[in-house]
């Protein structure tokens, strides 16, 4: 992968994103599809760019069917974002680079930080 969005597999999902200190978005994908790779390089600049407080892994569905079974994925891309060991928010489909910004920034808003707990 790169520097900045690291590969997950299913054996390292539980420790990578459900038990991860800060927020992670991750890319469920599969090579042969080819919106995914045209999501990848918006993936990159939000990863570098946010490195200080989130990360961004991908999951390859071809690779690991049970884990995006497990969580509904039915459609490729689809981004979703963890925190505190659950699912916050999704994306589905290539949406352009502030949009998804203004989605991350909207769920991120709602979670706050990881071991904050509603009253």
């Amino acid at each position: 992968m790169s520097k900045f969005v690291s590969d997950v597999s299913g054996r390292e999902w539980g420790e990578e994103v459900l038990g991860s200190e800060v927020p992670v978005l991750v890319d469920f994908w599969a090579d042969w599809c080819g919106p995914c790779h045209a999501v990848s390089p918006i993936l990159e600049e939000i990863a570098k760019e946010r490195a200080d407080r989130m990360k961004v892994l991908k999951l390859d569905v071809d690779q690991y069917p049970k884990v995006a079974a497990e969580y509904g994925v039915r459609s490729i891309p689809t981004l979703a974002l963890f925190s505190g060991g659950a699912e916050r928010g999704r994306v589905v489909g290539v949406l352009p680079k502030p949009r998804l910004e203004t989605e991350l920034d909207k769920v991120m808003g709602r979670v706050g930080s990881p071991g904050d707990e509603a009253a």
